[in-house]
């Protein structure tokens, strides 16, 4: 029989535009009236309009914005739904002031009837934007952009026909490095963390990580330093990162079979992948996604919300906000976590996009 090996790969297109809005003191209006700029966009080979509001009326809201709305028009598709994130921020032609932070919106649009999805981003208060260095006579520029999160198809390879010649061994350079770790013989720079000690190696680290090769060998120009102090990060945290930079390996994720076993598991999960993200080990980061896109639990789901939140992760935070909304039962159950509370407290902007699914959810 012939073996084969598959692969299933996630990718996403995206689009960036400048839209400039003039004519701004023209675009106020009542709510009856409200003014929209249109703008077409052709993204993964779907029809998309961007409306501009520049005198967006929230529900019962009494304070104008400036908001977004996203909305797919056509498009053939073997999907159901296609996932897209909206971004926008403020940016300055003349160079003169930076960029606005951009502000994003996941959307959920249905296929078979694209006409009743739609994704609002609400941007700045009217006010705000007046009062700030982006209006310039009477007009002002937006950077927006659309990404398409897309499945490419399963692709299958067959396997190559056996070979006469041996095969070497496999490599066993994560071991090699590992015992020098262990061993710690030529350690250069000892970390202190929560009061434990680890000996390692400044090539090894400066190679692996850009903020060590900083630390170590930029203009930080810590290479003399033989301690260094890691603050807000637990002693076994940064010892299964220092493992990871030796051996590409996360031993504390081998399979768990108890529940108590499986949510430690997720929190170490949780806290390394701050940690990868802070010392910029992309590896890394994207395994501790993958595991935690894996083990979304009613008492887990909420942090690694937040977490997904303030790190980036945007296809985990897409999988978390799918899993809370679900089902009236299991959206109950998070409510009712200690996590939640954390979540409203720490990224309340992310409870905008519970809503919005869930509400796209019992409409579906």
């Amino acid at each position: 029989m012939e073996n084969s090996c598959a692969a299933s790969l996630t990718d996403a297109a995206r689009l960036v535009r400048l839209l400039k809005i003039g004519g701004y003191c023209a675009t106020k209006s009542t709510r009856e009236n409200s003014c929209k700029i249109s703008s077409r966009w052709r993204v993964d080979g779907y029809e998309w309009e961007i409306r501009i509001c520049p005198d967006y009326f929230h529900t019962s809201g009494i304070t104008p914005w400036v908001a977004l709305e996203l909305s797919l028009l056509s498009g053939s598709s073997s999907r159901t739904h296609v996932r897209t994130i909206l971004g926008c921020r403020m940016v300055d032609l003349t160079g003169i002031q930076k960029p606005s932070e951009e502000k994003r919106k996941f959307g959920l649009f249905s296929i078979s009837n694209p006409e009743s999805s739609m994704s609002t981003l609400k941007l700045i208060k009217r006010e705000d934007l007046e009062s700030s260095g982006y209006l310039q006579d009477d007009a002002f520029t937006l950077q927006c952009t659309i990404t398409v999160l897309k499945e490419l198809p399963l692709q299958t390879f067959p396997a190559p026909k056996e070979i006469a010649v041996q095969a070497p061994p496999p490599s066993n350079l994560h071991q090699q490095l590992g015992e020098l770790l262990h061993s710690e013989a030529g350690a250069d720079v000892t970390f202190v963390v929560s009061g434990e000690s680890f000996a390692a190696h400044k090539l090894i680290l400066a190679a692996r990580s850009p903020v060590f090769m900083a630390q170590f060998y930029g203009q930080m120009m810590e290479k003399s330093s033989q301690q260094v102090d890691i603050k807000d990060m637990e002693a076994a945290v940064f010892k299964a990162l220092l493992s990871f930079v030796y051996t590409d390996t996360v031993p504390e994720f081998e399979e768990q079979h108890q529940d108590k076993e499986a949510v430690s598991t997720t929190v170490m999960a949780q806290h390394l992948l701050a940690a990868a993200d802070r010392y910029g080990i992309g590896r890394l980061k994207l395994i501790c996604e993958g595991k935690l896109s894996g083990g979304i639990h009613v008492d887990t789901v909420a942090a690694t919300l937040a977490l997904a939140e303030l790190h980036r992760c945007e296809l985990l935070k897409a999988k978390c906000i799918d899993f809370i909304v679900r089902s009236p039962t299991v959206l109950d159950a998070v409510l009712a976590t200690e996590g939640y509370k954390n979540l409203e407290a720490s990224c309340p902007s992310v409870l905008t996009d519970l809503l919005t699914c869930a509400t796209k959810k019992s409409v579906v």
